[in-house]
């Protein structure tokens, strides 16, 4: 994780949206409105053409937008390598556009589009991970959680999910899909939508990363009542669905999520050297972790976020004047071992 030397630098990269969902639920509906309304941006967009109906070619070139269409094949196994070479040259266009959009294959696993931002060196640099967006079809979604295991990372990595097409199921319908994507990832912010269409402040510029927006994510944050730190959210997990009319609420069978808060600031000398055993040991567990921290000592807050092994983090603002300086992470995964997250998570605390 970065220095104190690249702070600065964490606002001015360039945002990059990964736009995921699976076959045929509207991601290639809501990229064209993005090209084509009146929005005064300048948007890159990275196209994964792969067997899919692709972009409307006249839509974009009347869009003056740089569309990439890289046809050579998923962009899990093959187009990571292209991925770096293309934001490499959209980086020596600085001042050309506000942000870039990488389109993913409906097949893919969003996994390792997101690391790209982190691992390679040069990109990491000048661009940053501001959201997954998962667009979802409100009608098939059921079945693809029960038959395709990629939907389900799609669901698990969001940071805002579009559940589409909500025209075409029942209210009763919609309220207990809601409760199977809230079961796999309770932390994402959720819209219903038919046609893609959304505010597109709500899917673009949305700093995932910065979780002030987590009242966004989750609003129990603020009634965590007198609970022992560290396990206010053990109990509660019901609570998630109050806000959705009284949902039952789903375990999903293999995957997990749990947040992890405390009010006492953090020693960093024991809690880097923590999480980086965390997902070296536990990675291919942990689709998604998040946090903003409180060092002892540090008036900076610090946020970090990472996929599977990977973690990237930056000081990101001074604490403001009366602000909580609470510590909040977030955990999505597979069979997360989460008495030891938690018990390991207390031996950091200053």
């Amino acid at each position: 994780m970065s220095d104190k030397a690249s702070d600065v630098a964490q606002s001015e990269k360039i945002p990059v949206t990964v736009l995921t969902g699976y076959l045929g639920a509207g991601k290639t509906t809501l990229l064209n409105r993005i090209l084509s309304e009146p929005h005064g941006k300048k948007y890159a967009v990275i196209v994964n053409e792969f067997g899919e109906i692709g972009i409307d070619n006249e839509l974009v070139v009347g869009a003056d937008e740089e569309v990439f269409e890289m046809n050579n094949g998923c962009i899990c196994c093959t187009v990571r390598g292209d991925l770096i070479r293309i934001i490499e040259g959209l980086m020596r266009r600085k001042g050309k556009f506000d942000a870039i959009i990488v389109e993913t294959t409906g097949l893919a696993d969003p996994a390792p589009v997101a690391q790209t931002f982190f691992v390679d060196e040069n990109v990491g640099k000048k661009a940053r991970l501001d959201a997954v967006v998962t667009v979802a079809d409100a009608k098939w979604l059921k079945d693809r959680l029960k038959d395709a295991p990629e939907a389900k990372n799609q669901i698990a990595f969001a940071d805002v999910i579009l559940l589409n097409k909500t025209d075409l199921v029942t209210e009763a319908e919609l309220r207990e899909i809601e409760a199977r994507i809230r079961g796999i990832n309770p932390y994402a912010k959720l819209h219903r939508t038919q046609r893609s269409q959304i505010a597109l402040d709500q899917v673009l510029g949305r700093n995932a990363f910065d979780l002030d927006r987590i009242l966004d994510i989750e609003p129990e944050f603020l009634h965590t009542g007198d609970h022992d730190h560290g396990h206010d959210h053990h109990h509660d997990h019901g609570d998630h669905h109050h806000h959705h009319g009284g949902l039952k609420h789903y375990h999903d069978e293999d995957m997990q999520s749990f947040s992890i808060k405390t009010d006492k600031p953090l020693n960093p000398d024991k809690f880097f050297p923590w999480i980086q055993d965390l997902v070296a040991k536990d990675g291919p567990s942990i689709l998604r972790c998040k946090g903003i921290l409180n060092f002892k000592d540090d008036p900076d807050r610090f946020v970090f976020q990472g996929v599977h092994m990977i973690l990237d983090g930056d000081h990101q603002r001074p604490w403001k004047d009366g602000e909580h300086r609470d510590s909040k992470l977030v955990f999505i995964g597979r069979d997360l071992p989460e008495d030891r997250i938690r018990k390991g998570f207390e031996t950091v605390i200053a």
